[in-house]
């Protein structure tokens, strides 16, 4: 039987919300083994001058615990 185990991050990028969904997994594999997906509950953009300056993501993580 598998024990998981989730986690919420908030993540940003210049680019994409997938580039920040992409972060939030990279930042999170630095502590965290055997992430076994993401689910992206929010999706929010920061607008300066009539234009899209950061792509914000609010996500859940889940991993298996050892």
């Amino acid at each position: 039987m598998s024990v998981l185990k989730v986690v919420e991050i908030l993540a940003e990028s210049e680019k994409s919300w997938e580039d920040a969904a992409q972060s939030g997994i990279d930042k999170a594999a630095q502590t965290l083994r055997n992430i076994r997906s993401i689910y992206v509950k929010e999706m929010e953009a920061k607008v300066a001058d009539g234009r899209i300056t950061a792509y914000r993501i609010n996500a859940k993580i889940t991993f298996e615990l050892e």
